[in-house]
């Protein structure tokens, strides 16, 4: 799994040295996409296996669908962790991602994705208002038990 938070930078060829807990989940290739949030997503091939499936299943008549398509497929680039470790960018999806010098790497489970530094602190602003959280995140009734039912994290009343 993908966690974390960290800062690197590209070297001049826009090679970027990946953090080293996530080398060992790596198979060799990845894809990067563009991200929805003026970042840039990298996947394991399964994981980008999964996104294509979902992705081919929606309607061609559907002109929304469409631009989903073009958006993740269109700049996507499939690369290999080279033996330092370090994967290359290509130009354009720095570009779209305003990737410079500096990059965030964080990590969003399955896959994880690349920041450039004010980017990053633009949506740090908006994670860190949790009043905010509350409302935005309340649709998807998160549950930490396996079969996503509302155990009571209330503790036991009084014994009668």
């Amino acid at each position: 799994m993908f966690l974390g938070e960290f800062r690197h930078s590209l070297d001049d060829a826009g090679r970027l040295t990946l953090p080293s807990a996530y080398r060992a989940l790596l198979p060799g290739d990845v894809y990067i996409v563009q991200g929805l949030d003026e970042n840039l997503m990298v996947l394991p091939p399964e994981r980008f296996q999964v996104l294509y499936r979902q992705l081919q299943r929606l309607s061609l008549t559907d002109p929304v669908a469409r631009q989903l398509r073009r958006l993740v497929f269109a700049a996507a680039a499939k690369t290999r962790v080279d033996r330092a470790g370090r994967i290359r960018i290509p130009q354009d999806l720095r570009r779209r991602a305003g990737l410079e010098k500096d990059v965030v790497v964080v990590g969003v489970g399955d896959y994880f994705e690349l920041w450039s530094p004010e980017g990053w602190q633009a949506q740090q602003a908006l994670l860190e208002d949790a009043e905010a959280n509350a409302q935005r995140f309340a649709v998807f009734h998160l549950a930490l038990s396996e079969d996503g039912s509302e155990e009571s994290a209330a503790p036991p009343g009084p014994a009668a």
